[in-house]
């Protein structure tokens, strides 16, 4: 019997066991994970940004979380000796028309209480002599780290208090009872106090096996990479953003140093045909069905046609997806890009086809279910397990630490 029992391992779902026992130091958790080590999926196909929270709406668990998350993650990788880099970025305006909207863009991250600076061509061109800008947002709390190394060791501090992680383990079904909830795995049966779904792209689906229908659905969208070829790399020195296409729910293609000393160019935006689809012929019959039968991902398309197509044509065209790039750094040339891993996004979608802006927790009876976490979730995992924890009914059989999150 344990008090708590989470489901999925990745970065969240640690963070959330990690800040268990910061609140209840003697309480008995489990974490529950299909796949053969935690932080497989969204977590370990992050880019590994360390985002600052300027583009989301002031006053959202988005924009707050990520500015707090930003130091809070900085915070843990000094302690635990997690190597990591605050290298800044900059927000880049490449046309005339695009020069309003990075003035918007300005206020709102001052909104949103971030010391970001507007920076001129030639201020621009003294960081980063290679890009095309016309001016430009200097976001110096930005960074760049290893999201898998950062759960690895989340997952150690909970063994470390005594927790259980329980690997190749798909949850079935959940029933809550009065006093306890039951939940069959494919490794037999568990029985918690409380169940907390932290399951990235099936969550939805782990709600609905809990008895709870949303009113949103898990779509999975893949974000395809190039590699700049080593001896290119010196173009990029921040980590470089165009200016968002406020009529697009994605950032657009970008550069981004990694934490290996790579540089990684993309990604766009793509319909995966499997939740974890993660290559271009990854194909689950299921899974398509599904999102296909969802009449919320129609009227997107209708919405976005336009980009939507401009972002498959990226997906099949290398020079269409060098051409994007150029826009930033125009020497950039096919033949300097090498294919990267892809990454999936797990996006909630509404009936209307508008997506879920926000970080999105659901209350059960003796569950809580984190039903959309995309990015900036890693950068913000420590402050939504925080605020997951905060949201845990009083417990009369556990006893709390003196200072609660």
């Amino acid at each position: 019997m344990y008090d708590f029992a989470i489901v999925g391992g990745g970065i969240v779902g640690l963070s959330t066991g990690m800040a268990i026992y910061d609140r209840f130091p003697n309480a008995k958790v489990v974490i529950i994970e299909k796949e053969g080590s935690v932080a497989e999926h969204q977590t370990g196909h992050n880019s590994g940004v360390i985002h600052s929270g300027i583009y989301y709406q002031p006053g959202s668990f988005k924009a707050r979380f990520a500015r707090q998350g930003s130091q809070s993650m900085r915070e843990f990788a000094e302690k635990n000796g997690i190597e990591h880099d605050i290298c800044g970025k900059v927000i880049v305006a490449t046309k005339q028309e695009e020069l309003p909207l990075l003035d918007n863009l300005y206020e709102r991250g001052l909104q949103n209480e971030l010391a970001i600076t507007k920076i001129s061509k030639e201020e621009l061109n003294e960081i980063e002599p290679h890009v095309a800008g016309l001016a430009a947002i200097r976001v110096p709390m930005a960074g760049i780290i290893n999201y898998k190394q950062v759960s690895e060791r989340f997952a150690e501090i909970i063994q470390e208090h005594g927790g259980d992680i329980l690997l190749n383990t798909k949850v079935e079904k959940i029933n809550e009872g009065s006093d306890s909830v039951v939940i069959e795995t494919t490794n037999g049966t568990v029985k918690a106090g409380l169940v907390i779904n932290c399951a990235g792209l099936h969550s939805d689906r782990v709600a609905a096996a809990a008895g709870y229908k949303t009113d949103m659905k898990i779509l999975p969208f893949r974000g395809e990479y190039y590699k700049l070829k080593p001896e290119k790399r010196y173009l990029v020195k921040h980590l470089i953003y165009p200016v968002p296409n406020p009529k697009f729910p994605f950032l657009g293609v970008h550069f981004t140093r990694m934490i290996s000393g790579e540089v990684d160019a993309g990604p766009n935006a793509v319909l995966a045909f499997k939740r974890e689809g993660y290559r271009k012929l990854d194909f689950s019959a299921k899974d398509l069905a599904e999102s296909l039968a969802f009449k919320g991902l129609w009227k997107m398309a209708g919405k976005f046609a336009k980009e939507g197509m401009e972002e498959y044509i990226r997906s099949f065209s290398k020079a269409q997806f060098t051409k994007s790039l150029q826009a930033l750094i125009p020497e950039i040339q096919e033949d300097d890009l090498i294919p990267a891993p892809a990454g999936v996004r797990a996006q909630a979608l509404k009936d209307d086809g508008s997506m879920v802006d926000d970080f999105n927790i659901i209350m059960g009876d003796r569950s809580i279910h984190v039903c959309n976490a995309p990015s900036p979730a890693a950068t913000a995992s420590i402050e939504i397990g925080k605020e997951v924890v905060r949201r845990i009914p009083k417990q009369a059989h556990l006893k709390e630490a003196a200072v609660t999150l």
